[in-house]
């Protein structure tokens, strides 16, 4: 375990004590509003009796939502409080789901081409570089099956509401592929009257550009099917300058990738390996 997952560890852990939004299952789903979290675009098809692997995201969301509507679920993910939120959520809803630790970086306790969906939400931006990540996707989804993947916007990664500047939001960092970038956390993160002591480290992200993501999918097989930007926290243009609804509406802080792992169609031979 290198220095980037004991800081994540670290941090998630913190995260969870303090009872983050972000660590929160959600225990109000059924089949009808799981499938529309999950896959507001239509594009997974048919879910039930798939194998899935929801990579980087333990907090009880996906995981659930996927053995609602039927899916053998794992969810592999650093943190152990984070996953402890996913075995609570599994219990509330009475479904099996399979949880290990792992890190999205190394991914070898699985066998190749042992999951039909790899549900990735936001994580990527907490490692350096995409390759190795996407390479190991590639080898344990099976061809023809789907990855979804959030992650940061790379032009406004790092931008905050503190960047309001009275006409707009200023751009601080230099667009350079695998800087990395601290910046507070957002008000909303986490409430700081739960801490007892000092403030949670801050989120500690890498840019990924825009080549580097769409070259580093294609490259390791995957073809592109859909784009879009994740619209969460209520975007609204008409809000207080400054506030993070405001902020959304003229940055959108995340994109998804959805795309099909195709090395047939890319001229790459399927990643058989161990």
């Amino acid at each position: 375990m290198d220095e980037i997952a004991r800081y994540n560890i670290a941090r998630w852990g913190a995260l969870a004590d303090a009872n983050s939004p972000l660590t929160r299952p959600d225990l109000d789903l059924d089949p009808s509003s799981a499938r529309a979290f999950l896959d507001p675009e239509g594009l997974l098809g048919e879910i039930s009796g798939t194998d899935v692997l929801c990579l980087a995201s333990g907090g009880g969301r996906q995981s659930v939502a996927f053995a609602l509507l039927g899916a053998h679920v794992t969810v592999a993910d650093l943190s152990e409080a984070q996953l402890a939120r996913d075995r609570a959520a599994a219990a509330h809803y009475g479904v099996s789901v399979e949880i290990v630790q792992a890190d999205m970086r190394d991914l070898s306790l699985f066998p190749a081409q042992t999951f039909d969906i790899v549900y990735h939400p936001y994580a990527l931006n907490f490692v350096p570089e995409v390759g190795t990540v996407f390479g190991e996707i590639a080898r344990v989804l099976r061809p023809g099956g789907h990855y979804a993947l959030q992650c940061a916007n790379p032009f406004v990664i790092g931008m905050g509401t503190q960047d309001w500047n009275g006409a707009g939001y200023t751009l601080r960092h230099p667009y350079i592929d695998g800087a990395e970038i601290t910046c507070a956390d957002e008000p909303w993160v986490y409430d700081r009257t739960m801490l007892d002591g000092a403030p949670i480290a801050a989120p500690r992200e890498y840019r990924h550009s825009l080549g580097s993501l769409i070259n580093g999918l294609t490259g390791h097989g995957f073809l592109l099917m859909h784009v879009s930007e994740f619209k969460d926290m209520y975007p609204d243009a008409h809000a207080a300058p400054g506030t993070w609804q405001h902020l959304t509406a003229y940055a959108p802080p995340w994109l998804v990738f959805w795309s099909m792992y195709r090395p047939d169609i890319l001229g790459r031979p399927a990643d058989h390996g161990d």
